[in-house]
């Protein structure tokens, strides 16, 4: 999904110039007609690592922690059990002085 759950009612223009913004009545109505109970998603940067909205009906998983080196949020996993439980791992960026740059390994025109 490009677009983005919001606290409004039905569809909304997305600030972000591109997609919609959508409620927890559209999530509802997704879910009813395809036998769901949860909108598992990504794509869209949350500072906690994930965020479960609309009454648990929507997960939004984020897992690159420090985004773009430069935005300080924490990143998760949601593990998923044989009963659909779900369960949320979450991590910090690693510490600057523990990250290296791999040597270069291709050839010369991959610049």
């Amino acid at each position: 999904m490009w677009s983005d759950p919001e606290d409004v009612d039905g569809w909304g223009m997305s600030p972000r110039g591109a997609g919609y913004l959508f409620g927890a009545d559209i999530v509802k109505q997704f879910n009813e007609i395809n036998g769901l109970t949860l909108i598992a998603r990504a794509h869209q940067l949350v500072m906690e690592g994930h965020k479960m909205m609309f009454n648990d009906s929507l997960v939004t998983v984020w897992s690159a922690p420090n985004y773009c080196y430069r935005c300080g949020n924490v990143a998760s996993i949601m593990e998923v059990d044989e009963r659909l439980g779900t369960q949320f791992k979450s991590f910090d960026a690693a510490p600057h002085e523990t990250r290296s740059t791999p040597g270069r390994l291709g050839p010369d025109y991959f610049l």
